[in-house]
């Protein structure tokens, strides 16, 4: 009994330590201009990183700065997000789209070889069960379709979610491998 106990309490915590953090990188002092992309950005990377919990297990330290000079957002695989001046960029779909990035879509070695083998036992079994026996993982400029939210219209709250649900079985599929 004292052992399934230490078992279960054991697995708990591995699984709530899996999470996406993050931090925002702010001004000491921050201008008028700072002060409202900063608000934009914390209420977008809350919602998007809530989804993500509520979804996957994937687990990743986040920086995210306000860079008036990015046109749009970027992020990389070392875990540094960028949004532009464009507020219309600022939102939930926006963040879960360069988390993914974060994660590993289009930034690893192997996100190149899985979107060139369209070897995907994980997310395509799964993609399929959303969209049909014929549905497949599209790649290119290193972003995926569908559910990969590469554009506003894309969003949806049930898109977002499968989004989410897709980036894990990537994961599980090697994404952050070499």
């Amino acid at each position: 009994m004292r052992f399934s106990i230490l078992t279960a309490a054991l697995a708990y915590a591995s699984a709530a330590s899996a999470a996406i953090t993050w931090s925002l990188q702010k001004a000491a002092n921050p201008t008028a201009d700072q002060q409202e992309a900063y608000t934009k950005i914390e209420a977008a990377m809350k919602l998007a990183v809530a989804r993500y919990a509520k979804w996957s297990d994937a687990s990743k330290t986040v920086r995210v700065y306000y860079s008036p000079g990015v046109p749009t957002a970027e992020a990389n695989f070392n875990g540094d997000l960028r949004f532009g001046s464009d507020r219309s960029y600022m939102t939930q779909r926006t963040a879960m789209h360069e988390i993914a990035h974060t994660l590993g879509v289009g930034q690893t070695a192997a996100f190149d070889r899985l979107c060139a083998s369209g070897s995907w036992p994980t997310a395509l079994p799964l993609l399929r069960s959303w969209d049909g026996a014929s549905a497949v993982i599209n790649c290119g400029g290193g972003h995926f379709w569908p559910y990969g939210l590469n554009y506003e219209s894309e969003w949806s709250e049930t898109n977002g979610d499968r989004h989410v649900q897709l980036v894990d079985a990537m994961i599980a599929d090697g994404l952050q491998g070499n």
